[in-house]
């Protein structure tokens, strides 16, 4: 492990130096990995592994969309792609990487296959952290731990395409072989893991839980349509307030924060955009710490899973979901952001000569 300063604390992470590829390989050699679910996760996770050279096959129910997807991707029917008992069957590792509501439906026919000796791998914690409202508790004689991305399956393929990573948190609930560590750190590095840094089940799925429904996508939604809205009230095109909301935040100021942090992109910016972010970070803090107190407690306290799972239980929660995301899908400010997008240079016509006189 590497002791790396975080803000004047110190951790330990595993690296690639520490745990290179070829060590990796060296532990998974005679190992099969089994994908299953082939959604969010499993297919960025299942195409790194198999391009880092591990053994891997996909799980997946047939006569599916996802089935068609996987087989797309390169999967092949009777040789890297299985019906999902047929894949357990044959795995050394399994990947249990289903939505969490999947997983709770499944888990009969899984702990079936989870022999003494294999392991099981998840990519959240919520399963297990939750196990008196999920029934998830693997038997004591087979490895169980994570490795997390901090990212979609999207953007782990894409990065590891690019020749980068996705930074992931690993944890180890049950080490029943003695081989869990190793087990576990090399499939975090196989998937494309940038650096790995350790973490426990309940920790994972609380940090997890607490910021999708925060700053990575609930609470940047809620404050994407505050201004959005008061800027069309106050007589601004969708054009200029979608502009001034998201468009420069995302293609702007945000890639500063993440070359190198909030106080670089201040120092990149006029003095009056300084002076004002300085005045305002105050307020917006006092008035929205309150709320992440009030989300985070309620994630402690599992009433945030409780509502996952009974909604995402239901036999038309498909379709509620889709009329959500079809009312946030059609609202002005995405369809304006819509627009928006088309006309960036990259994406729109080649305008000619003509057209600029």
């Amino acid at each position: 492990m590497a002791l790396i300063n975080f803000g004047g604390v110190e951790e330990n992470v595993i690296t690639r130096d520490e745990f290179p590829l070829a060590k990796a390989q060296e532990v998974l050699a005679n190992e099969t990995v089994a994908i299953i679910g082939y959604g969010v996760q499993g297919p960025g996770q299942s195409l790194n592994l198999q391009d880092n050279g591990i053994k891997v096959i996909v799980g997946q129910r047939q006569e599916s969309k996802t089935w068609d997807k996987a087989i797309a991707d390169g999967w092949e029917p009777g040789i890297s792609l299985f019906p999902i008992e047929e894949a357990l069957e044959r795995a050394s590792i399994i990947c249990y990487l289903l939505s969490d509501a999947a997983q709770i439906q499944l888990w009969p026919v899984v702990k079936k296959h989870l022999t003494a000796g294999k392991m099981l791998y998840f990519s959240h914690g919520f399963g297990v952290a939750y196990a008196e409202k999920t029934g998830i508790i693997p038997p004591a004689d087979v490895d169980v731990a994570l490795v997390a991305p901090k990212g979609s399956g999207t953007s782990l393929r894409r990065l590891f395409l690019e020749g980068k990573g996705l930074n992931s948190s690993f944890a180890i609930h049950q080490d029943a072989t003695g081989k869990a560590k190793d087990r576990i750190v090399a499939l975090g590095i196989g998937v494309g893991s940038g650096y790995l840094f350790e973490t426990t089940f309940i920790k994972e799925v609380t940090s997890d839980l607490t910021g999708e429904r925060g700053t990575l996508m609930g609470a940047i939604q809620g404050l994407f349509m505050a201004q959005y809205e008061v800027l069309r009230a106050n007589g601004h095109s969708p054009s200029e307030a979608f502009n001034e909301t998201v468009e420069e935040a995302t293609q702007s100021l945000y890639p500063l924060v993440a070359e190198n942090g909030m106080d670089w992109m201040y120092a990149n910016c006029s003095t009056t955009a300084q002076r004002g972010a300085l005045d305002w970070k105050d307020k917006f803090h006092a008035a929205t710490k309150p709320v992440f107190e009030e989300l985070y407690a309620s994630v402690v306290a599992g009433t945030e899973a409780q509502r996952s799972i009974d909604s995402n239980s239901q036999t038309d929660y498909r379709e509620k979901l889709q009329e959500e995301l079809d009312e946030l899908h059609n609202s002005e400010m995405w369809r304006a952001g819509k627009a928006v997008r088309a006309l960036r240079p990259e994406n729109a016509p080649e305008i000619k000569e003509k057209e600029l006189v």
